[in-house]
């Protein structure tokens, strides 16, 4: 395979302002050839504005009619299973934008097509791919941190509700805040960790300003027929005995307009990832370490690079279908315990 035949499932702002652009700068070991859109305008739009020679106003369509190498699914979370394992099952190597899918279930035999199809499925997870979480590895990996116990996420916007799309909508979404941001840095947290097994999740949801007018900082959203929660807190304790504390929100009263953070815990060494800054203890001196380099390179970039890579010759992608089913564990454990105000035990 010299150049991989890329389809893309969706024609909304995640495919036109992520996943296309950066097909089109990995030259000429990848090529756009089709796109698919309910919406047939909207696919045949998105198809004339970037060079894409077809498109379709579905993906059993354009699976049936075009040959592909891979796809990738850029679809309300409600639409990612069905998708993905079309795909698979058609062929194609496949990455799933994030959350994988609305239940365990659905992660599952996501899981098990891409294992009976041969193919790859990796998901969408792209701050992992940034350099300063790549650098922190490199640290984690070498025995800096030690073993790392505890973790804190958060994910939290002042007034983030978003004024567009579909990502109020609980019925197509899944949820708010919890699968749309604060998904991206339980990742990050557990991808450094190890990816470790959940034994205990205790959550709680809020709904206390997205339903209710007022100002919004991304738009105005329609607050009338808002069904997500607009908070979410937890915590995860681990099959291996580490903890992990975690708070996102769409909308809260806090300082700061938007705030994006994962802080890491060791015997021998922690971090804050955004932006990176190592904390340890040495020759009995307490130091501060922070890099003076780290490579330009945006997340959504370096995660189609990867996965254009991982087509080509063969080498797992990053994000690995398994621990997206764990991921969807954890999710589904949070909203469980929020709805049942009970601790959720694997």
């Amino acid at each position: 395979m010299s150049k991989l035949r890329i389809g893309i499932i969706g024609a909304g702002g995640i495919a036109t302002g992520a996943h296309i652009p950066n097909y089109k700068k990995q030259g000429d070991k990848a090529e756009i050839v089709a796109i698919a859109d309910v919406a047939l305008e909207r696919a045949k739009e998105v198809a004339e504005k970037h060079d894409i020679p077809q498109f379709f106003g579905s993906y059993q369509e354009m699976l049936d009619k075009v040959e592909l190498d891979a796809v990738s699914i850029c679809v309300p979370n409600k639409f990612h299973a069905e998708a993905a394992i079309t795909a698979l099952e058609a062929g194609c190597h496949v990455l799933c934008e994030k959350p994988p899918a609305m239940t365990v279930e659905e992660a599952e035999q996501m899981q098990n097509a891409a294992e009976k199809a041969g193919k790859f499925l990796t998901y969408g997870f792209h701050y992992r791919y940034q350099p300063n979480v790549s650098a922190a590895k490199r640290f984690i990996d070498g025995g800096e941190f030690g073993d790392i116990y505890s973790a804190r996420v958060q994910a939290i916007r002042r007034r983030g509700i978003p004024g567009w799309g579909v990502f109020t909508n609980k019925e197509l979404q899944g949820g708010g805040p919890l699968i749309d941001i604060g998904i991206h840095m339980l990742d990050t947290a557990l991808f450094l960790m190890g990816y470790p097994e959940p034994e205990v999740v205790l959550g709680k949801t809020h709904q206390r300003i997205g339903n209710r007018q007022g100002v919004g900082l991304l738009g105005e959203w329609d607050w009338e027929n808002y069904t997500v929660e607009d908070m979410t807190v937890g915590m995860i304790i681990f099959k291996n005995g580490a903890s992990l504390v975690l708070e996102t929100a769409f909308a809260a009263n806090v300082e700061n307009r938007d705030t994006m953070q994962v802080s890491l815990m060791g015997n021998k060494g922690g971090a804050d990832i955004f932006p990176l800054k190592m904390y340890q203890e040495k020759h009995d001196t307490l130091i501060d370490v922070t890099p003076v380099f780290l490579p330009e390179v945006g997340g959504h970039e370096r995660e189609i690079q990867m996965f254009v890579d991982s087509c080509l010759n063969g080498a797992q992608p990053l994000s690995t279908p398994q621990q997206g089913t764990i991921i969807q564990k954890i999710v589904e454990a949070l909203y469980k315990s929020a709805e049942t105000g009970k601790a959720v035990q694997f």
